[in-house]
């Protein structure tokens, strides 16, 4: 899952409207297309992020881009999210994972649904975020990813994966995110809409 073949090269990451434009939509069919190659069945070709995810995905990289002042770095994090996200997904489809991992997508999904939940009601509840309880939360679901891929990805995916978690469940980069007036408020916000949409349609 992990061969030269399915990385993607800095170069294949320029989008056609500019440096400046980015979009998950996009990083998630360039990624799928180098992945997939000649594996690629109109199964696998459906196997993308739906829309809103997509746009969730696209506010966590504008609020990740104003937090860290770094533009690369950005896109980097979204891109290692982009990538771990796709082959998980390829490996479920395919049956790869064993009843003992199942088991674990199982114990990841209910995580994921407790952490969505909060992450929308310290949102929604003025004064009642604690970055350590949300933090404490996204680490927990790291482990459990790492869990989940250990004998199907290499150190290189795991390690995308420690990247993308350290960043999101950084305390400082929470509690900018939800500073009542920070920049980050807007982001947010559109971040929480999308998660309720997500959770309402039982997708989360």
């Amino acid at each position: 899952m992990d061969s030269d073949s399915a990385e993607l090269s800095e170069g294949e990451l320029v989008s056609p409207a500019g440096p400046d434009y980015f979009s998950s939509k996009n990083l998630a069919l360039q990624a799928q297309k180098k992945i997939l190659s000649k594996m690629a069945t109109k199964t696998m070709a459906n196997m993308l992020i739906d829309d809103t995810s997509s746009e969730i995905f696209d506010e966590l990289y504008k609020v990740t881009k104003e937090h860290t002042r770094n533009k690369k770095e950005a896109h980097k994090i979204m891109k290692d999210l982009i990538k771990v996200a796709i082959k998980i997904g390829i490996l479920y489809r395919n049956n790869q994972f064993n009843q003992e991992e199942l088991e674990i997508v199982d114990k990841f999904r209910k995580k994921l649904n407790q952490t969505a939940m909060t992450i929308v009601s310290f949102y929604e509840v003025e004064y009642t975020f604690d970055r350590n309880v949300l933090a404490e939360l996204l680490n927990e679901c790291k482990d459990l990813v790492h869990e989940l891929v250990d004998r199907h990805l290499t150190p290189r995916s795991h390690g995308r994966i420690n990247h993308v978690f350290n960043h999101f469940a950084d305390v400082e980069f929470l509690t900018a995110l939800y500073s009542l007036d920070g920049d980050c408020r807007p982001y947010l916000k559109k971040i929480c809409d999308g998660i309720n949409k997500l959770l309402d349609e039982k997708v989360l």
